[in-house]
């Protein structure tokens, strides 16, 4: 919280008093006077505009607090499970989706926990210095803002996959890689959270309805095929020839969908009462194991072993244009709020000791808008430039998410919440926050070796894209 001084006594500087001295004696208090008085008055609306964007930026309560971290969870993205259940197989599926829903929720938690202990952390990178110093910051730094950048280049070309498929590919895919980040771009505008929840409510529609169209049009397809859902081939157990690194990216794909920890640091940091945050964590995480388990099973069952990634693409041509349609705000929303998160850690430290920082000034306002530009700018060269960015993305979301959603929340309870003696429930959450710390780690090898092998596998089969190139990207 920014602590507002009582008004000073305003004095004068050398160059004021320097001033007053040529006008003579005569009139210098009255000039004494009006320079005062300017000067007051400038201190006082300053004063104001700080009180203000106090305010603004502390408006989140935990409802609102719940939808961004909805609109930070639930993308484009959870249509890529039914796949992810195909390679895995119904059963293990089922398992690693709910029991990763579980662990990644009870390590939100933690991450809430150290909010509420050290409410001076705004970021996760004010963590990354708790735990490991001043390189723990620089490193931390690195990752949490190529993250973010990076997850928004992937809604560019989310965004540019589904253009093509409305428009049956009339156009070149840059043009709508273009149009993607200025939308992109435009609803990252708004500067506060709170405001960002307000869309938030129309993204949560969009993925519902984006998904809802999907299972039941996929249900109908397969009713209505030869054989009926009885011909689907679906099965319990994983895809006969399963290759390690093709298990562990499906795997991956479900582990990364309850990724949400990155933001919530930054997110807490505008609670007007932190304390609140389990509410929203645990509606969150019981929704999402719900949703994700559900989507992947139903998908699967339907569409069997030939479901594609989105599976919103096995829809049939006509339905799969009416959920693109329907999931349009939320590839967008669900986007440009990493770049509101990137955004306000970059413009809060360069004007950290500025009114600017509020975004309530016409000069806050102009670097406000700057670095949101200068964001999704980075994020568009980095989708088109980069011929095989999927994979590279896998590669830093394995790297980088493990230790965000797993293994730093399991440090950071052993060395800031773990109070008194080894007593059997310290224990327990020690176990609990072991087994935290082992699947980061699991997640962060073999995820980087698994995305690694994908990105030689495409160059070995000759299926890496070219740069800014206008071919179709699904």
């Amino acid at each position: 919280m920014v602590e507002i001084a009582p008004s000073p006594g305003v004095s004068l500087n050398e160059k004021e008093k320097a001033g007053l001295e040529r006008t003579g004696s005569g009139h210098a208090s009255s000039v004494e006077g009006d320079v005062r008085a300017s000067r007051g008055a400038e201190f006082d609306a300053e004063r104001q505009k700080l009180a203000e964007g106090e305010a603004a930026f502390h408006q989140l309560g935990w409802k609102r607090l719940t939808v961004v971290l909805i609109v930070t969870a639930v993308a484009l993205g959870s249509l890529s499970l039914p796949a992810a259940f195909s390679a895995l197989g119904m059963i293990l599926g089922v398992i690693i989706s709910v029991s990763m829903g579980l662990l990644a929720m009870y390590c939100s938690y933690v991450v809430g926990q150290v909010k509420v202990k050290y409410p001076h952390i705004a970021h996760y990178t004010d963590a990354g210095r708790m735990m490991f110093g001043k390189w723990g910051y620089i490193i931390m730094t690195f990752m949490f803002v190529l993250q973010l950048t990076f997850t928004t280049a992937s809604h560019v070309l989310t965004g540019a996959i589904m253009f093509g498929n409305l428009t049956n590919n009339g156009a070149c895919t840059v043009v709508f890689a273009v149009v993607s980040g200025i939308l992109l771009f435009l609803l990252a505008i708004p500067p506060t959270f709170s405001e960002m929840a307000i869309l938030g409510y129309i993204d949560f529609v969009s993925i519902i309805g984006a998904i809802g169209i999907t299972i039941i049009a996929t249900g109908i397809q397969s009713a209505n095929a030869d054989g009926g859902l009885a011909a689907v081939t679906w099965s319990a157990y994983p895809r006969e020839g399963l290759t390690l690194h093709e298990g562990f990216i499906a795997v991956t794909n479900i582990v990364f969908a309850y990724s949400y920890s990155l933001c919530q640091f930054s997110f807490m940091d505008e609670m007007h009462t932190p304390s609140d945050y389990p509410r929203a964590i645990f509606t969150l995480g019981i929704f999402e194991i719900f949703l994700y388990t559900l989507t992947g099973a139903l998908i699967f069952v339907f569409v069997g072993h030939d479901v594609q990634a989105p599976a919103l693409l096995s829809a049939g041509p006509t339905m799969s244009k009416v959920a693109f349609g329907v999931a349009l705000p939320v590839i967008y929303i669900s986007g440009s709020i990493n770049t509101v998160v990137c955004a306000r850690y970059i413009h809060g430290k360069w004007f950290k000791d500025s009114v600017i920082r509020y975004v309530n000034t016409p000069m806050g306002w102009i670097t406000w808008i700057g670095v949101d530009a200068a964001i999704t700018l980075v994020a568009f060269i980095v989708a088109e430039a980069i011929p095989f960015f999927s994979p590279l993305l896998a590669i830093c979301a394995a790297i980088f998410l493990s230790g965000f959603t797993f293994y730093f929340p399991a440090i950071m309870w052993f060395m800031f919440i773990k109070e008194g003696k080894w007593t059997p429930w310290n224990i327990m959450l020690g176990v609990l926050n072991v087994v935290a710390f082992i699947v980061g780690m699991i997640i962060l090898g073999l995820g980087t070796y698994s995305a690694v092998k994908d990105i030689m596998i495409r160059y070995e089969t000759g299926s890496v894209g070219s740069s800014f190139g206008c071919a179709p990207l699904a």
